[in-house]
C-alpha cells in the first residue's frame, strides 16, 4: 500500500509544480494592453466555437442562441484593436512585429474581420443554414488569415 501512496504523492507534487509554471510572464505593464487583448481574443473563440459547431452540423441549431452569439461576436470584433498600442510589443504577446510595421495591412485585416462578423450577424437573423455555414466559414477564414500574417503561433 505504501508504493501506491507514494505514487499518488509524487503525481500530486508533479501536478502542483507544473500548474505553478504558466510558461509565460504576466502582463505587468500599466493598463495591461496585452492581457486585455488576449482576454478579448479568448472571448472571440468562446463565442465563435459553438457557431462553428452548428455550421459543421455537430450541434443543433437554435436560432435565438445563434443570433445572440453572432451579435456578441459582432460587438467583440471592435474591441481588441485599441490595445495594440506602439508600446505593447512585449512578452507575453504573440503578435508579430508586422502589427506595427505594416499598420495599413493590420488595419485592413481588422476591417475585413469586422465586415465578416457584421455579415454573420445579418445572416443569423435569416436562420438560413447554408448562409450561416458560409458566413461562419468566412469569419473563421478571416481569423486564420490575420493570425497567419500577424501572430506568432507559440
Amino acid at each position: 500500500m505504501k508504493i501506491f501512496d507514494s505514487r499518488i504523492l509524487i503525481t500530486l507534487c508533479c501536478t502542483l509544480a507544473l500548474s505553478a509554471c504558466s510558461g509565460e510572464p504576466d502582463d505587468t505593464r500599466p493598463g495591461q494592453p496585452v492581457a486585455h487583448r488576449r482576454q478579448l481574443f479568448k472571448q472571440f473563440t468562446r463565442t465563435l466555437e459553438p457557431m462553428g459547431m452548428v455550421a459543421r452540423e455537430r450541434k443543433d441549431f437554435n436560432r435565438s442562441e445563434f443570433l445572440a452569439s453572432a451579435q456578441e461576436l459582432q460587438q467583440l470584433a471592435r474591441q481588441p484593436w485599441p490595445y495594440f498600442t506602439p508600446d505593447s510589443n512585449y512578452p507575453p504577446t504573440h503578435a508579430k512585429a508586422d502589427v506595427w510595421l505594416k499598420v495599413g495591412d493590420f488595419q485592413q485585416a481588422q476591417e475585413s474581420f469586422q465586415a465578416k462578423t457584421n455579415e454573420l450577424a445579418t445572416m443569423a437573423q435569416s436562420g438560413n443554414a447554408e448562409q450561416l455555414r458560409a458566413a461562419v466559414n468566412n469569419v473563421e477564414r478571416s481569423c486564420k488569415s490575420c493570425h497567419k500574417q500577424f501572430r506568432n503561433d507559440s
